[in-house]
């Protein structure tokens, strides 16, 4: 799958926003924390990555039902759906100089009807010259997301014999109608009925 940037200029991947809140003092603190045990751009993706995918829990999985849509918020709770370990993740990697973009995966139900919006991000290491997709959902039986360049290693795969689809721009935002759903949830019920199920 060819991946499209929303936005031509590299530069607006690195910039921050009311979800990706990247100059938020919880934020720099991490990010200071991980960049002492890393040497390059590579090693502190890849801490980060397992930073948010290990130490931040997906609130379904842990049964938590508070919603974080802010990354600041993601890092201070340390819970959240896959939308704001994303968010989370993109704040480290941005603040850190790394080009890292949304996006997102649709799952279908068995009658092929649009079911789950699924976030990841997308990377654009320096030397490279292409983006990579990761997921920090978290892992479980089941599902085994690592950080990868060669392959992707996603929580999950979109094949020929599946019912989803692969959307292939890279957002430098969140999806505005992701991003209005996260906001005016009270909890995660209520956002599971109001969270879009495509794009």
């Amino acid at each position: 799958m060819e991946l499209t940037q929303q936005v031509p200029e590299i530069s607006a991947y690195l910039t921050a926003d009311e979800a990706i809140d990247h100059e938020h003092p919880l934020v720099r603190e991490t990010v200071d924390r991980l960049r002492t045990e890393t040497f390059d751009a590579y090693s502190y993706a890849v801490a980060a990555y397992e930073w948010v995918r290990d130490t931040v829990e997906h609130s379904v999985d842990s049964g938590d039902p508070r919603v974080t849509w802010r990354a600041s918020d993601v890092l201070a709770t340390r819970n959240g759906i896959c939308h704001s370990k994303s968010h989370a993740l993109a704040a480290l990697l941005r603040a850190a100089g790394i080009p890292t973009a949304l996006c997102y995966q649709g799952f279908a139900d068995d009658n092929g009807d649009p079911e789950v919006l699924h976030g990841l991000i997308a990377v654009r290491l320096p030397g490279r010259d292409r983006w990579d997709r990761q997921d920090p959902r978290g892992n479980k039986p089941g599902i085994d997301a690592q950080f990868s360049l060669d392959e992707e290693r996603l929580a999950w795969t979109i094949g020929p014999q599946s019912s989803g689809v692969d959307y292939p721009v890279l957002y430098k935002a969140p999806h505005p109608a992701v991003l209005r759903a996260m906001q005016c949830a009270e909890d995660r019920t209520q956002l599971w009925r109001t969270l879009p199920t495509a794009l």
